[in-house]
């Protein structure tokens, strides 16, 4: 016969105690096995994806593939998944709640066109993921429209703008028109740039909304040669600045004396148009494929991977910020929480072959030097892709508002 002994309170809880601990070690396990998702959430067919689409989902893989070849912790597979939001924030905001919800994605990262990256920046936010935007500008995105759960990395529209219109305005553009993109990219940068001329002493003599991805600016254009206004400021970006440059130059804008500006230039977009349509403009951007002996031989690496195309800004950035966020995982060990893991790439210098050395500040702002190009003319350039000359290094603290001067949310509480 078999006695059966009450089991004493002790006894009970080292046993519950140890079931936990099994259940811990297994779960962790699974972790290992599990793998770790980035969601490339790009333009692959519109008037971005030059600038971003297949280029930045190359970036993204060769991310994983160095930080895979250098000394890290990580046992877990990476996986790189892509999809095309074709500018619309519905769009692109169903994708991103499939990619939480069914698929396991862990951060998101690109998101060109701000209407859509803000969209997802709540569903991230909602769902304790990492958004890392490369590809959208709005310097909303670390400022009433922050996330603790965000890491905005290469450029934004108030240091686009800035730079931009304080060099023009310095030459001696006094009055402008501004032809802007009718949605939240446009809307930010117009502010902006009316914002640093106002306070410059110069007078913004009129303007126009156009709507994004569109084929003809003539009208618009007409409006902009009436004004008299000494700058035409292009407030647009991919497809319709290089659409709005050609028309200019065919309607006599800059022959009968007007300038035009692109306040947004990508190296894809200069290629498009030629250097003979696009010399002598100048622009402010945060990175440039022929800079440095880094850029060089990351960009020479990456361009057989984009059928020969060199990288733009947009592409190094989401290169830069999945390596970025990588080693965050890897040095925190976990990837579930979203709002530590970018507290960990706060922590952490940044350091990379593209960007140098930097900081992500308080507010999810990635801090690197800005630069003023001016695209070459026909006979300075003497290889393929030999575009741009730097005019001026702009420092973070000149280039970036101000941390106070943003109204982030979440670092008031």
């Amino acid at each position: 016969m078999r006695w059966l002994y009450p089991l004493s309170r002790r006894r009970l809880l080292a046993g519950v105690g140890g079931l936990a601990l099994g259940l811990c070690s297994f779960a962790a396990r699974a972790d290992d096995t599990k793998p770790l998702k980035i969601g490339v959430l790009t333009d692959m067919s519109s008037l971005y994806a030059d600038t971003t689409g297949p280029g930045s989902v190359a970036a993204a893989k060769m991310a994983v593939e160095d930080f895979q070849a250098g000394p890290h912790k990580m046992k877990r597979p990476i996986e790189v998944v892509s999809g095309d939001h074709m500018n619309k924030a519905d769009l692109g905001a169903n994708i991103a709640r499939e990619w939480m919800d069914r698929s396991g994605v862990d951060a998101i990262v690109d998101v060109p066109n701000s209407a859509v990256a803000l969209a997802v920046r709540n569903l991230v936010q909602q769902n304790n993921k990492v958004l890392l935007v490369s590809g959208a500008s709005s310097s909303d995105l670390t400022g009433k429209s922050c996330s603790p759960n965000l890491v905005h990395w290469t450029y934004d529209t108030y240091a686009l703008s800035t730079g931009t219109a304080r060099a023009v305005f310095a030459a001696g553009g006094k009055s402008w028109f501004t032809l802007t993109a009718d949605y939240a990219f446009g809307h930010a940068m117009e502010a902006e740039v009316k914002n640093v001329v106002q306070k410059l002493g110069g007078t913004v003599a009129g303007g126009v909304r156009t709507p994004i991805n569109s084929q003809d600016f003539s009208s618009f254009l007409l409006q902009a040669q009436a004004s008299k206004a000494q700058i035409v400021a292009l407030i647009n970006a991919g497809g319709d600045t290089i659409t709005s440059i050609k028309q200019s130059v065919e309607f006599g804008i800059p022959q009968g004396g007007q300038r035009v500006v692109a306040t947004v230039l990508y190296l894809s977009d200069v290629h498009s148009l030629g250097l003979k349509v696009a010399q002598n403009l100048q622009f402010t951007e945060s990175f440039y494929w022929d800079l440095n002996e880094g850029t060089r031989a990351w960009a020479k690496r990456f361009a057989p991977r984009n059928n020969n195309r060199y990288p733009t800004a947009l592409q190094a950035g989401v290169y830069a910020a999945t390596l970025h966020y990588l080693k965050a995982v890897d040095a925190l060990g976990a990837s579930n929480d979203g709002k530590a893991v970018v507290q960990e790439m706060k922590k952490l210098p940044t350091d990379d072959p593209l960007f140098g050395k930097g900081t992500i500040r308080a507010d999810g702002r990635k801090l690197h030097n800005m630069y003023l190009f001016e695209v070459k003319k026909p006979e300075e350039s003497k290889y393929p892709w030999d575009y741009y000359k730097l005019i001026k290094t702009i420092p973070p603290e000149e280039a970036w508002r101000p941390l106070e001067g943003g109204g982030c949310d979440f670092l008031k509480s």
